[in-house]
C-alpha cells in the first residue's frame, strides 16, 4: 500500500474492541516515532504508553479516550527544545505532532485504528502521571481495533477543501 492510500484509509476511530494491541504492533508504531525528523534532531519529545486498564482511567479522567486499549500520551520536553532564534518559538507542538503523525500512520498500515485527541484537561494528565515541570502533555494518540465500518477512503474529495485552496505556488 502506497503512502497515500495509507493516509486515505486513516480516519479518527472512536469505538474500539476490547482487544488488546500485540506487542509486535506496538512496537513497530514506536519505532515510526523514533525515526521521526525533530527540529535540529533534539528529539524533545517524550512519549507515555498506556495499556493497564487503571491507568487508561486515570487518563480518561483528562479527556475521552473512547475505550481504547491503549493510549500514547506524547508530551514536549521544554528542556531539550530547540528555540528560533528571530521569534524565540519553540518548535515542541511541532516536533510532537510529526512524531503522532508517524504512529497514527503506522497504526493505519498495521489494521488498528487511532484518534489524535488533543480535547483533554492537561493539568490532569500532569498530577494522575506525575510529569516533572518539563514535560508538557501535548495529545494522547487512542489506538485499537475499530468497532463498526470504517469510513470511505474516497470522502476527502467531498470533506476537504479544493487543492486550488489549499496550494498556491510561486506565491506573491
Amino acid at each position: 500500500m502506497s503512502l497515500l492510500d495509507i493516509a486515505k484509509k486513516r480516519y479518527s476511530v472512536r469505538k474500539y474492541e476490547d482487544k488488546p494491541v500485540e506487542k509486535e504492533k506496538l512496537e513497530k508504531i514506536l519505532a515510526c516515532a523514533h525515526v521521526a525528523p525533530t527540529a535540529a534532531n533534539l528529539q524533545p519529545v517524550k512519549l507515555l504508553v498506556v495499556q493497564d486498564k487503571e491507568r487508561l482511567k486515570s487518563i480518561a479522567k483528562a479527556g475521552n479516550i473512547y475505550n481504547a486499549p491503549l493510549a500514547i500520551i506524547v508530551c514536549a520536553d521544554h528542556s531539550k527544545a530547540w528555540t528560533r532564534p528571530f521569534d524565540n518559538k519553540q518548535t515542541t507542538d511541532i516536533d510532537a505532532s510529526i512524531l503522532t503523525d508517524h504512529m497514527m500512520l503506522q497504526a493505519t498500515e498495521l489494521g488498528l485504528g487511532t484518534v489524535w485527541v488533543c480535547f483533554f484537561k492537561p493539568d490532569v494528565i500532569k498530577k494522575e502521571f506525575q510529569l516533572p515541570d518539563n514535560l508538557e502533555p501535548i495529545n494522547i494518540l487512542a489506538i485499537g481495533y475499530g468497532k463498526g465500518i470504517a469510513e470511505d477512503s474516497e470522502r476527502h474529495s467531498e470533506t476537504r477543501i479544493p487543492m486550488e485552496e489549499l496550494v498556491s505556488y510561486d506565491y506573491l
